[in-house]
């Protein structure tokens, strides 16, 4: 299985949301968790957040045309288990603390299935 497009989509998904969460981290978590930042802390938090994010999506980018590589493997692998502990807190936010934003759900099926694409990039992809 070819990641190209599992790393284009990343990428378009990633960027946006680093942007959203580096200009406005309240506001994106208000959407994601029906709570906003209150405190200089959190907020620096959120835009670090948001400069991580930033960066995979960069990373997804730049190896969209290099899917058979070592380092798009270590990429895969890295995402694989970003999306899965996504997912995990996403239930977690959801069930555990009460958290109940519009995008969360449809954050958490998203991750999901961006997890379960990275687990058969990851199967499929040569071993060297």
């Amino acid at each position: 299985m070819n990641p190209t497009s599992l790393f284009i989509l990343t990428a378009v998904i990633e960027i946006g949301t680093g942007l959203a969460l580096l200009g406005s981290p309240s506001m994106t978590t208000t959407l994601l968790l029906g709570a906003s930042l209150q405190t200089a802390t959190g907020l620096l938090i959120g835009r670090i957040t948001g400069a991580a994010l930033l960066s995979l999506g960069v990373a997804c980018w730049f190896a969209r045309h290099d899917g058979q590589s070592c380092a798009a493997r270590g990429l895969l692998g890295a995402m694989l288990l970003y999306n899965t502990a996504a997912v995990a807190l996403f239930l977690y936010a959801g069930l555990g603390l009460g958290l109940t934003g519009l995008g969360l759900w449809p954050a958490l099926l998203l991750h999901s299935g961006l997890a379960v694409w990275c687990f058969l990039c990851v199967r499929a992809s040569p071993r060297t």
